[in-house]
């Protein structure tokens, strides 16, 4: 589930070490130079290389002088190939026929005598490139940027104009409480990301890390200007989501209608492909005439498209939307919601309306578990596994034991059974639509994304960044999140509205990774939905079902687009796309968007045959002073002349300016007073250190990687450029230390202090690198892992 552009790090790894000859020179560590941009990739054969071979007699197939003079080469592979060189190898290989290969991908393969330790030097290779990577970023960042595991972040999408005054002040009390509440638990955000809007404007986007800067930035606030007008309010959330991890949960507040309602299809695209979950809290007076509630289904006014729109991607997300007379009403609702081990079990909506029970198992492993029902005029019977039974009206009253919260057409119920694990009922009558989620705190959940499979060679998958064609095979990508112990028994594609249920057929491609691929996916909106089971000691199984709570759509329009990963300042990049129809033909409309508001030029509309498809291009221009390291999403929109149907593709491009700097900082001993008896516990080390970078650059980061004392830094300027001392003191009875050191275009060093050194000699003075003293660990890993890199994962 890695980051499109972070992947392809390791594939190039793999890549190298099964299909050239670096193992087969007796080679059995990592080629540094692969993952340094300043360096170059040296030996190259420039003569022949390899000699035919037959059958399984390949194993001495490269010639003897290339492997006496240490030549590196590649196999070729497709029908062209100069005389002399090596094959990749395989029955579609039309190179190698008659003549083998030297690929190592499987223990069949030509060279497949050398898999193991071509696999084993490629997984450490992708280790000591990870570690590295890791060791920069620290590894709250480096979970988000591999997207491993759920993100926890808190989101606030804020109306800023002045009628929302009382409720800005009010909310700032609300996010205390939030943040209060959460803070050094197990359940604090790794970020917290704001984002405000008014009538005119939206952003910019703040991201932090730290609970009290985003608390000063709520607090610094000010409403101003606007009133009731339409608001800014999808641009708002479009920026929030593209800013935000995948499964964020975000919270909008606002008082007003959006004006920017063209962005609907950009922010569904976004909802979909990044499965975040939107809530809408609609604020009113009390003393308004307009405090009948605004999405009253029985409402007839302007106001009630508006209001359907906010509905439409709530539910969309797997949201709700509520309407509050105070701000303090919602606290509650954030504080339960916004909590990174919330889970899925099961939702569902009935438009039409009809009166239903649903059935919902509850496993062990679930906590808390919090009902949301949704709609008006609805009468619900809740009964849990002990056959205790609630119904709507003693639990909207004062007698119920059951804590409520109960809003204008939402009721969020949590009950307080000692025992919820087992089998409940939810019985729900109505006349209007309702919509019934459950959800709870579990360790137990899962990840996915649509995957396009390639066959071919190397058999592969690429992450869908549009909607699933419908009447179509769809594949997906499935990891299980909470344990090794876990194993799907069956993913089904579930329809939104009837609950029908379409399963598909799972094949286990690795540890806790499945491949799900359907025949069929229905028409209208879908969510998928796990069952499966947790194994403990040799006869404890724990079934469970998760549902996800994003709801997908197929499309009878395709549009597809080449990735194009990096665009320069000042410069312009051109983006081909291609439009389809698997239905009926016509005008189809083109829309494209970008979250940072470049500059765009493309043709608005194609006109297709049934049955046929068009090419477009879009061309985009990044600004002379666009960020280096900024992260741009772009939405290429294809929807029919009469809105029935749309399709997206949705690209992601790095601004990166070339780099011009590609020496790394150095780190230099000024001296080491190491005075540590045989008793630890009352005596104290410390290490004086100079950190510079290439060129004079400035040394923006210094952290321990690994240690446990205090970490002083300062920054002087003098006639070489700026260095920065270290001042590292700790206890004896902590002797290592690894510090980290970035420069400010995004070189890296790690120095290594070790336990050995230190005790070697108690005091050594200046003038001595830092990696030259440490014979007895690995001397200094010198890493520039280039601007575009390191400055991407800094989003």
């Amino acid at each position: 589930m890695q980051n499109s552009r972070t992947i392809k790090l390791p594939e190039r790894c793999l890549d190298f070490y099964s299909h050239s000859d670096w193992i087969e020179l007796g080679n059995r560590k990592s080629y540094t130079n692969l993952i340094k941009p300043d360096t170059l990739i040296s030996n190259i054969a420039d003569s022949e290389t390899c000699r035919s071979c037959y059958g399984d007699g390949c194993s001495g197939n490269i010639l003897e002088a290339v492997i006496t003079q240490q030549k590196l080469t590649s196999g070729y592979f497709g029908p062209s190939k100069p005389n002399g060189k090596c094959s990749h190898g395989g029955e579609a290989d039309l190179s190698s026929w008659g003549q083998g290969g030297i690929n190592k991908d499987t223990p069949t393969s030509s060279h497949g005598h050398l898999h193991e330790e071509a696999a084993l030097v490629a997984t450490n290779a992708t280790i000591e490139l990870l570690d590295d990577i890791r060791a920069a970023l620290g590894d709250s960042d480096f979970l988000r940027l591999l997207g491993l595991g759920k993100t926890s972040a808190l989101c606030f999408v804020i109306d800023t104009t002045s009628s929302m005054s009382d409720d800005i002040a009010k909310l700032r009390k609300v996010t205390s409480a939030i943040i209060n509440s959460k803070k050094g638990t197990a359940v604090q955000p790794l970020q917290y990301i704001l984002v405000t809007f008014n009538d005119q404007d939206y952003g910019p986007l703040t991201r932090t890390m730290d609970p009290k800067v985003f608390q000063d930035e709520i607090n610094a606030l000010i409403p101003d200007g606007g009133g009731d007008d339409p608001e800014m309010c999808l641009s708002g959330l479009q920026l929030a989501l593209t800013g935000s991890p995948v499964q964020t949960e975000i919270f909008v507040f606002t008082d007003a209608d959006a004006k920017d309602k063209q962005l609907k299809h950009d922010v569904q695209a976004l909802i979909e492909t990044k499965k975040s979950v939107v809530t809408f809290i609609l604020t009113r007076s009390t003393s308004s005439p307009s405090a009948t509630p605004l999405y009253s289904q029985q409402q007839v006014s302007p106001q009630l498209v508006d209001i359907q729109l906010y509905q439409d991607l709530a539910q969309a997300s797997g949201g709700y939307v509520i309407e509050v007379t105070n701000m303090n009403q919602a606290s509650n609702t954030n504080e339960a919601t916004s909590n990174s081990t919330m889970v899925t079990l099961f939702q569902t909506v009935r438009n039409p309306a009809k009166y239903e029970t649903f059935p919902v198992f509850v496993d062990f492993s679930v906590q808390n578990l919090i009902i949301y029902i949704i709609g008006n005029s609805t009468d619900y019977t809740i009964t849990s596994p002990t056959g205790v039974s609630k119904n709507s009206p003693i639990l909207q009253s004062t007698e119920t034991s059951w804590p409520i919260q109960g809003f204008d057409n939402l009721d969020i119920v949590q009950p307080n059974e000692l025992e919820q694990a087992g089998l409940w009922h939810f019985s729900i009558n109505s006349t209007q639509p309702y919509t019934i989620k459950v959800v709870g705190q579990s360790e137990i959940d899962f990840l996915y994304n649509f995957v396009q499979l390639f066959q071919g060679l190397h058999s592969s998958y690429a992450v869908l960044n549009s909607r699933p064609i419908a009447n179509s095979n769809i594949s997906l990508l499935l990891s299980m999140v909470g344990g090794d112990n876990l194993r799907p028994t069956k993913v089904s594609v579930v329809n939104a509205t009837s609950s029908n249920y379409f399963p598909g057929k799972l094949v286990k491609i690795g540890s806790g990774q499945y491949l799900v691929n359907f025949s069929s996916i229905p028409t209208g909106e879908f969510t998928i939905r796990v069952d499966g089971e947790a194994s403990f000691l040799s006869n404890v199984i724990l079934k469970f079902q998760r549902q996800s709570s994003t709801r997908f759509q197929t499309s009878k329009v395709i549009i597809t687009a080449p990735p194009s990963e990096r665009i320069e300042p000042g410069k312009q990049v051109t983006l081909p796309f291609r439009v389809a129809t698997d239905g009926s033909g016509g005008r189809f409309n083109i829309r494209v968007s970008n979250d940072h508001n470049f500059d765009t030029s493309f043709n608005t509309s194609i006109t297709l045959e049934s049955g046929g498809s068009a090419n477009g291009t879009v061309t985009l221009t990044a600004p002379t002073n666009a960020s280096s390291g900024t992260e741009v999403s772009v939405t290429i929109q294809a929807e029919a002349a009469d809105g029935s149907d749309f399709n997206y593709v949705v690209l992601r491009l790095a601004v990166d300016a070339p780099a011009k700097d590609f020496i790394p900082p150095m780190c230099t001993i000024v001296s080491i007073n190491a005075d540590c008896p045989g008793d630890c516990r009352n005596s104290s080390w410390d290490l004086t250190a100079e950190v510079t970078g290439g060129f004079g650059s400035n040394i923006p980061s210094v952290r321990v990687l690994q240690g446990n004392g205090k970490l002083i830094i300062t920054s002087i300027l003098n006639d070489t450029g700026i260095v920065t001392t270290v001042v590292y003191t700790s206890s004896c009875c902590f002797p290592e230390l690894e510090l980290v050191a970035i420069d400010e275009v995004g070189n890296v060093v790690t120095c290594f202090k070790s336990p050995s050194a230190i005790a070697a000699s108690r005091i050594l003075t200046s003038g001595v690198e830092f990696f030259l003293v440490l014979p007895f660990k690995p001397l200094s890993l010198w890493l520039n892992m280039g601007v575009s890199l390191y400055q991407f994962m800094q989003l």
